[in-house]
């Protein structure tokens, strides 16, 4: 889904499930296909070798299982200026998550500096002295009362982008992001009339994105809708509650 495109971009609506790039230890048969980056190499023939060989385009990334708009980049001159803009904290990045309880504060701000865990490697944590600086503000949307249990519907943005941060941030208050196991959510959900339902990805959603084009120097905001599968496990729960 290319929401937008010209010589110097392309912001793209990514899915859920496909991984932006190869990690440094991957085979070359894997860096060749199930990627963003294979898939946009096919679709625009080139892209900037700023980012390294493995990382052609990508000046920023998504989790696997989140998804949402991307920018990436088709030139090095491009891609400078909107690391730059990323670097300086100057690009505008809103999600949409669904996490398990029930937030109590309409907005607030979480400033706890996260680190990489020293026994589950692949987690992060805000458990550890000296991480690095991650800022997360969010805003309620909607508080859900269900026979699945209760949730809270969120607005965030990020003033920094590490890695996991959002929900790492949001599992650290004890509010995990919906489906999103590795941070402790439940794996399934049972609803009132005793059938279980489960998402098989996060329920976090880049929603909105705001940058200035690198070479016209024009403000370009994007903004996708949360996808089907998001949506439809958001009425089947509210559907529960309501009949509950």
């Amino acid at each position: 889904d290319v929401v937008y495109e010209d010589d110097d971009l392309a912001v793209i609506n990514k899915p859920a499930g496909i991984m932006v790039h190869a990690g440094a230890g991957a085979t070359e048969a894997e860096r060749n296909r199930g990627t963003l980056v294979n898939a946009l190499l096919y679709r625009f023939g080139k892209l900037s070798g700023a980012g390294g060989e493995l990382r052609p385009g990508i000046v920023h990334r998504l989790d696997k299982a989140t998804s949402g708009l991307i920018v990436v980049a088709k030139n090095d001159l491009a891609h400078r200026k909107l690391a730059a803009q990323f670097a300086q904290r100057e690009v505008k990045k809103t999600y949409l998550a669904l996490v398990h309880g029930c937030m109590k504060q309409d907005q607030g701000t979480i400033s706890s500096s996260i680190s990489r865990d020293r026994i589950r490697r692949i987690r992060m944590t805000t458990r550890l002295e000296g991480g690095r600086e991650a800022i997360t503000h969010y805003t309620v949307q909607q508080r859900l009362e269900t026979s699945a249990g209760k949730f809270t519907l969120l607005e965030l943005r990020i003033g920094t982008g590490r890695t996991h941060q959002i929900r790492v941030h949001l599992a650290s208050l004890g509010h995990p992001i919906v489906g999103d196991a590795l941070y402790g959510a439940l794996r399934s959900l049972r609803l009132g009339n005793d059938e279980s339902i489960s998402l098989g990805r996060n329920f976090l959603h880049a929603a909105a994105l705001e940058f200035v084009h690198p070479r016209s120097g024009m403000t370009l905001s994007f903004s996708r809708p949360l996808p089907r599968e998001l949506s439809d496990f958001l009425v089947a729960i509210e559907t529960e509650g309501n009949a509950g």
